[in-house]
């Protein structure tokens, strides 16, 4: 019989605040305005993974400039 490997989908905001080294407040913060994009689903907020990766973009390509 063969087992079927479920990966996540979303993740939390406590995830993500782990994934980019940030705190959570400073996680909830760009969620709540909306530089992190999310949805909320029930009480809780959830992110997709490329949704992390589109903010981690913008802020690298936006930061280029400033390296000079």
């Amino acid at each position: 019989m063969a087992s079927t490997v479920i990966t996540r989908k979303w993740h939390t905001t406590a995830e993500v605040a782990d994934m980019l080294g940030f705190g959570l407040s400073k996680t909830k913060m760009l969620v709540l305005t909306g530089e992190i994009r999310s949805v909320k689903i029930g009480r809780n907020r959830r992110i997709l993974p490329a949704w992390v990766d589109e903010y981690v973009e913008r802020v690298a390509t936006g930061s280029e400039g400033l390296a000079a």
